[in-house]
């Protein structure tokens, strides 16, 4: 199992974005978390295998129909437990 720390940038808030994840990455059988961040940038992470995670990356790169990304930054995390995949504040 792998981890990932994913900072999702540019118009990401407000546009159904998490709840979006959240549902993508448990189609996925993907478990970790989601939250918006004050710079507004949305950060999560996720943990599965490799390419159910590349999945997940694809998809964040497009978003859901009423965002605009600009920038997906990707980073190894060190392999976590979690219970599903939740939206946290």
């Amino acid at each position: 199992m792998l981890c990932r720390r994913y900072i999702v940038q540019g118009s990401v808030q407000g546009v159904f974005y998490r709840a979006t994840t959240q549902q993508t990455a448990q189609r996925l059988g993907l478990t970790g978390w989601v939250r918006n961040r004050d710079d507004g940038a949305v950060e999560l992470v996720a943990c599965g295998d490799a390419a159910k995670l590349d999945k997940l990356e694809e998809w964040l790169r497009q978003g859901p129909p009423r965002s605009k990304v600009e920038a997906v930054m990707v980073s190894d995390e060190v392999p976590q437990v979690f219970i599903g995949f939740k939206v946290v504040h």
